[in-house]
């Protein structure tokens, strides 16, 4: 391993890596958060761990522990989801982030494997920008998006979907109940939260709490992609640490 993990340090090594190790690395992950009938509640945060780990494989970083909950209102109307509020989430970010800055830690990557956490982690890099603290941070749905067009056949999904599934049955092909998967693609006349009640005006109908076709994932899909997206995270954090983008 190329780059190491901060809460196996004791707090000399500690200094020295926050001083040394040109990037923080923050995995983001809900460990509560519904996933269909196929995939367990902690499926983004195995994600983000799998991810952080293959990067700090390859590249010079200081991995911290998972971000375990995050913005996701999305899932609110399925047992076992949490979310915080927008603010919360921002300022638990930016709070991370100061905390190691104090020790010399200068630019922030969270490895981001949710959707609706983009609109916390935004406000966040604006906040530590005044600081003088560069944080960037993953946009999952773009981050392998050339290969996923070339590979999924579903209509729609975002949500425990063809693409999800397809990465989850490489990176944890034991969590994944493929026979209780089910397609659940429901038109809805207005975007908003996943609802178990068939009314647009809730948002989008989803009884199993998936969107999208996660019957039509493979496991060969799934390593296609998530090659992909660490090549992706790698290149963009070889860069990030010389201070280019």
């Amino acid at each position: 391993m190329i780059g190491c993990y901060l809460a196996e340090l004791t707090w000399p090594e500690a200094e020295r890596a926050l001083r040394e190790l040109p990037v923080v690395v923050l995995p983001i992950g809900a460990r509560t958060k519904e996933h269909g009938l196929h995939l367990p509640l902690d499926n983004d945060w195995r994600m983000a761990e799998y991810l952080a780990r293959r990067v700090a494989d390859r590249t010079r970083v200081l991995v911290l522990p998972t971000l375990q909950y995050g913005y996701y209102p999305a899932f609110l109307e399925y047992p076992g989801s949490v979310s915080l509020s927008l603010e919360t989430m921002r300022d638990t970010v930016v709070q991370i982030c100061q905390s190691h800055a104090r020790h010399g830690a200068r630019r922030f990557y969270a490895l981001n494997t949710g959707i609706s956490t983009l609109r916390a982690l935004e406000p966040a890099a604006e906040r530590l920008a005044g600081d003088g603290l560069a944080l960037a941070y993953t946009d999952i749905e773009r981050a392998a998006q050339d290969v996923v067009e070339t590979l999924v056949t579903q209509a729609a999904g975002t949500h425990a979907d063809e693409i999800e599934t397809s990465m989850m049955l490489y990176i944890a092909p034991d969590t994944v109940r493929m026979e209780l998967a089910q397609p659940d693609v429901h038109p809805a006349t207005a975007p908003g939260p996943l609802t178990r009640t068939p009314n647009p005006e809730r948002g989008i109908y989803s009884p199993t709490g998936a969107y999208g076709d996660p019957t039509a994932a493979t496991r060969d899909k799934g390593e296609r992609i998530v090659e992909a997206v660490v090549d992706h995270i790698v290149s963009f954090l070889d860069e990030f640490a010389a201070g280019d983008p």
